[in-house]
């Protein structure tokens, strides 16, 4: 089972085009910070505006840099089924670990339609999948009752519940003792944990992957009262990168703080100089810890 901090990653783009150099300096970057595997083509990847061909080169590239040093975890979710398991098929072939599956968005499946989804998936790819639950962007919630159908099946082996409701997080532990939760809300990883979650696919792990990694570690190892403080003293970095829709706070502030890996692509935009001056201020007020 992987537990620990792992990083959604962004993916750099320079002159309209993937920036496949500071892609992977970012890889080395976050292997060197502790991450515990490299999550691209997620949300934070703006998977939505990447072409096929450059979601497949983002995720080939990603394993050939990381080199087997920590585990690559692909986004390869669609909200058509022949698309999903097109693009884990080849998450497959370029030696990923395993596959992120984001519900299906805009066309409003219903649970049996959800279980019908996935487990197409699972039935056409012989990989480790990690559903994905953030109903916030796609207008649906796979339900406790259909993770547990889910999770009967070998190769689903975790969820990323980004519901914002540790009440629901609550729920799937208890009620889906066997598919390990991931958080996928950076401020809500310390009480997710607090019931049973076993590690976060973060955001805020760009700007502090150590303190993130650190935390997660207290919250495994039995030592709330310090995974508690950590999560307090990242909330304002929490709170910050996520005042504009992710992930245009997050590549502004490492546009300015880290390297370049330029802007977010339309119909997303810069955010705004008071946004990332938040963030500015957020991170330099942990620095060092």
């Amino acid at each position: 089972m992987l537990t620990g901090s792992m990083v959604a990653l962004v993916t750099p783009f320079r002159k309209g085009r993937v920036d496949e150099k500071a892609l992977r300096g970012l890889i080395e970057f976050q292997i060197q910070g502790g991450t515990s595997a490299i999550v691209p083509c997620g949300t934070t990847g703006e998977s939505a505006t990447l072409s096929h061909s450059e979601h497949n080169r983002v995720i080939e590239l990603t394993v050939k840099a990381v080199r087997g040093r920590v585990p690559v975890i692909a986004g390869t979710g669609s909200n058509s089924t022949a698309e999903a398991i097109a693009l884990t098929r080849h998450a497959k072939k370029v030696r990923a670990d395993g596959a992120l599956l984001i519900c299906p968005y805009y066309n409003r499946p219903t649970q049996e339609g959800l279980y019908r989804h996935f487990k197409a998936i699972a039935k056409a790819v012989d990989l480790p999948l990690v559903l994905y639950n953030i109903p916030s962007r796609t207008g649906r919630l796979i339900e406790v009752d259909t993770l547990a159908r889910l999770s009967e099946h070998d190769s689903i082996v975790a969820v990323k519940d980004a519901v914002e409701n540790v009440e629901f997080t609550s729920q799937t532990v208890s009620r889906v003792p066997g598919l390990p939760v991931y958080s996928g809300q950076d401020s809500h990883t310390w009480p997710m944990m607090a019931v049973g979650a076993v590690g976060v696919v973060s955001v805020i792990s760009h700007l502090a992957g150590r303190m993130v990694a650190a935390m997660v570690e207290a919250a495994l190892a039995g030592n709330m009262s310090e995974a508690r403080r950590l999560h307090h003293e990242l909330l304002p970095l929490c709170e910050a990168c996520f005042l504009e829709t992710n992930p245009t706070p997050v590549k502004g502030a490492m546009n300015r703080l880290w390297e370049p890996v330029g802007d977010v692509r339309l119909p997303l935009v810069a955010a705004s100089e008071e946004t990332l001056i938040a963030v500015e201020k957020a991170v330099g007020a942990i620095q060092g810890l």
